[in-house]
């Protein structure tokens, strides 16, 4: 018979001293008692097993949670069920030991559980749920039951205290963050049934220092070791067939790495920054190598490339496909300079980057592809030499253009001073000038339309910028980390500044041309030293934490340009009053009600001369009205312009 009862029973616990009480909530259901919850004084309690005559079979959804005072916990073996949350947030449970009856442990049952230093799962467990025991910061200890087959999201992460795991032969899969930022874990043993290693899985264990790799294992999942620093040995088994992006970058203690001959796949950025690896073996079989795969591992001096290796192979320890026709990864460690060989028709994207002790690079005729970044933050490269004959790239003073020299492509990063961009460029490119530190000063030409994302980040020597009218767009991320600039004037054709195109930067003065309508999220992010923002143009739409942080801030704006309120972007504003009178472009410049006309900006109060000519290059100015600015600006028309077949102006003071 079913039956459904919610009561409030205190219960003696005889099995405890006689002071010690404990009192329930619960619920039944088909003559079994469901805990949902406890009121009673906490310390260690006992569950009982059974009450009325009915066994007590679940501990329900949040049954205990957030019981501060909850120090120890008894579960009986009626039990098979612990339900989401049952005891999250318990923070001074000091143990817990799940037992063999309990088939199902509900996501995060024991999460922020501060003080655990142990757990004990049961043998009858299948599933490790998700976050199951995530921010237990003490926990040391757990001994994971031999029914596990899964461990699931987040199971452990931020365990930071866990120093040993020793994951059992039943689990086949260990699921993304399941011990992420278990920082001082060391070792961990992995049982010879599982066959993933999820994204993240060991990400930011920084006190592993050795991890093997079963037999049984086939894809290590993307991040999987991000992160983990003290790793110095990797052992992967015989069945790996695929090594996720980043799954070891970062892994700054490893000294070598041998890719399996089951390996086919290694992923983007698998082995970027791993600045301690000296060698890299690549087996037989390995068909797919992702672009930056061994970026950044500044000691790494060759690359080894089995000779039955259908895809790649390696000379004079670069690293190539195999008809040497792509150049696909230069080791970082490699010191001096190199002559790309005739064979090359392609670098691939990142092949150079981070080459710290690369000086010079010859590119034959024959190179018509060069990746993104394949240059990119060589500290040391002081000049990149293009054959004169070759048909698709061009160099002048070691840096490199396209062909038509319509596009900067890469400044090298060793290359000291100013420099002036060439007339003839429009574009520069993403990551032109990235991280080039001893840039000291830059003046852009005048036939620049475009300045692509990342274009001048981390160029830490650059003061000040200026950027011409003929810019139309900033891309994002243009100028970030440029702490040493403290100006920018941006010109009047640009209409729109890309998200954190100038954070993190020194800037104390920015001037905002009058063609700028939509300013990025974080465009000004974190710039402290900011003290004024001057707009020449209407208040343009601004993302969200545009000036976020830069708290000594004032935003200046001309009489008589609209948007502007008491505050823009968090700051507050006051007009902008100029030292000399200004015309403003706008929607009030040019022809209306058949006069040409546009508005005078400059100080209240003060009169103006508009004086016009109809050759600028051998001027007569001749004076056509005076007009004193109300409230620093006027509007002036002019209802003769229709006399002539062209008519210049300018703005003076009496």
């Amino acid at each position: 018979m079913k039956a459904s009862l919610k009561a409030l029973l205190p219960l003696l616990l005889l099995a405890l001293p006689a002071t010690v009480q404990a009192q329930f909530t619960f619920t039944t259901n088909n003559g079994a008692i469901t805990i949902t919850g406890y009121t009673g004084p906490g310390g260690d309690v006992t569950i009982p097993d059974a009450t009325n005559g009915w066994p007590v079979t679940s501990v329900g959804v949040y049954a205990f949670a957030g019981c501060s005072s909850l120090t120890g916990i008894t579960i009986p073996t009626s039990v098979t069920s612990i339900g989401i949350a049952a005891f999250a947030n318990c923070t001074a449970l000091a143990a817990v030991s799940i037992p063999d009856s309990v088939i199902t442990v509900g996501s995060t049952a024991f999460s922020a559980c501060y003080n655990m230093t142990s757990a004990t799962i049961g043998t009858n467990v299948a599933n490790i749920e998700s976050g199951t025991f995530q921010d237990c910061t003490h926990l040391s200890s757990i001994a994971i039951g031999s029914g596990v087959t899964n461990i699931g999201e987040n199971a452990f992460i931020y365990c930071t205290s866990l120093t040993n795991i020793i994951i059992p032969d039943s689990v086949t899969s260990i699921a993304d963050l399941a011990f992420s930022a278990c920082s001082g874990l060391t070792r961990a043993t992995i049982g010879s049934s599982v066959t993933t290693i999820g994204s993240s899985a060991f990400d930011h264990c920084t006190g592993l220092t050795s991890i093997m790799i079963p037999d049984s294992v086939i894809s290590i999942r993307d991040f999987a070791f991000f992160y983990c620093t003290s790793l110095t040995s990797v052992t992967t088994g015989t069945h790996v067939s695929s090594i996720g992006a980043s799954a070891f970058a970062d892994c700054t203690s490893l000294p070598g790495v041998a890719i399996g001959n089951s390996v086919n796949n290694v992923g983007s950025n698998a082995f970027d920054h791993c600045t301690s690896l000296t060698s890299v073996l690549i087996g037989t079989n390995v068909t797919s190598i992702g672009s930056a795969a061994f970026a950044y591992c500044t000691s790494l001096g060759a690359f080894t490339v089995d000779t039955l290796n259908p895809a790649y192979s390696s000379g004079d320890g670069v690293l190539f496909d195999k008809g040497q026709t792509t150049l696909v990864q230069y080791p970082d460690g490699k010191a001096g300079n190199y002559v790309v060989p005739s064979s090359v028709t392609n670098i691939a994207s990142s092949a150079f980057a981070g080459c710290l002790w690369l000086y010079g690079v010859t590119i034959s005729n024959s190179v018509t592809l060069i990746g993104q970044q394949a240059f990119s933050d060589c500290r040391n490269l002081a000049a990149i030499t293009v054959a004169a004959s070759n048909p698709a790239y061009y160099s002048a003073g070691g840096v490199l253009f396209n062909k038509s020299q319509t596009t900067l492509i890469q400044y090298p990063g060793g290359k000291a001073g100013s420099y002036t961009v060439p007339n003839s460029v429009t574009n520069i490119a993403p990551f032109a000038f990235y991280a080039c530190f001893r840039l000291t000063g830059l003046t852009l030409g005048n036939s620049v339309t475009t300045i692509e994302p990342y274009a001048f980040e981390y160029c830490v020597g650059l003061t000040s910028i200026m950027i011409p009218d003929s810019v139309t767009g900033i891309g994002y991320y243009a100028f970030y980390g440029c702490n040493g600039l403290s100006s920018a004037t941006i010109g009047n054709g640009v209409t729109s500044i890309g998200y954190y195109a100038f954070a993190w930067t020194h800037l104390a003065t920015v001037t905002v041309g009058a063609g700028v309508t939509d300013i990025g999220a974080a465009a000004f992010y974190d710039c402290v030293n900011l003290k004024g923002v001057y707009f020449k143009g209407n208040a343009p739409a601004a993302g969200s934490s545009a000036f976020a942080g830069d708290n000594n801030a004032t935003v200046y704006y001309l009489p008589r340009t609209t948007g502007w309120g008491a505050t823009y972007g968090g700051r507050p504003t006051t007009l902008w009053f100029l030292p000399n009178p200004l015309i403003l472009a706008g929607p009030s410049f040019g022809v209306k009600t058949n006069q040409f006309g546009f508005i005078i900006s400059w100080a209240t109060n003060v009169p103006v001369i508009v004086e016009a000519c109809t050759d600028p290059g051998n001027p007569l100015w001749s004076p056509v009205a005076t007009i004193t600015l109300t409230s620093g600006s006027a509007y002036f028309s002019d209802p003769q312009w229709t006399n002539y077949p062209g008519r210049f102006y300018r703005l003076r003071s009496p």
